[in-house]
């Protein structure tokens, strides 16, 4: 009897943990969606985009490598037909000149998106409902290889279309040379 009280206190210890660490690990992941804090202080400035790849809400914002901010809302916009993303950017960094350049970039090879900021030479700011001007969308690998794979594939079939006529011998191709 007392060895069965000791398996159900252990397993009892166990599941709890197992939740703890679930609740913990949920918490440190930026797009679970999960908000423990109010809104974080900081202004917010939008950019528009023809194509965001995989960028989600709470991906950072980033100049020279340092986080600067997170993306806090993606919305379509149906009259221009782009991607129109909403980043705050948190109060320190307050001088970030009004021409600077928003890049959507890849962490890695194959990790998550972010955008990467280009300081431009200004020396007017952004401030809270501002607008990014310059930017250029995602590179999508997936839209890079099949570029590759068509380019490849026109090249091949215009070599085979030449090849056809090799071994042939020169002059009328139709008809064989007659000996008299």
């Amino acid at each position: 009897m007392r060895a069965n009280r000791t398996l159900e206190i252990g397993t009892g210890l166990f599941v709890l943990l197992g939740f703890a660490a679930l609740l913990f690990l949920t918490t440190q992941l930026p797009a679970s969606g999960l908000k423990l804090g109010g809104a974080k202080a900081g202004y917010h400035v939008t950019a528009e985009f023809d194509d965001i790849g995989d960028l989600k809400v709470g991906s950072p914002v980033t100049m020279a490598g340092v986080r600067m901010g997170e993306v806090t809302a993606i919305r379509f916009d149906a009259k221009d037909y782009k991607a129109v993303v909403t980043l705050r950017f948190d109060p320190q960094y307050n001088e970030i000149p009004e021409d600077s350049f928003a890049s959507i970039q890849t962490e890695g090879l194959l990790g998550g998106k972010y955008i990467g900021l280009s300081p431009g030479g200004l020396d007017t700011y952004l401030k809270d409902g501002s607008r990014i001007d310059q930017t250029q969308s995602a590179i999508v690998l997936e839209n890079i290889i099949n570029k590759l794979f068509a380019s490849y594939a026109s090249k091949g079939s215009e070599q085979g279309a030449g090849s056809a006529d090799q071994g042939k011998p020169a002059g009328n191709p139709g008809k064989a040379e007659s000996r008299k």
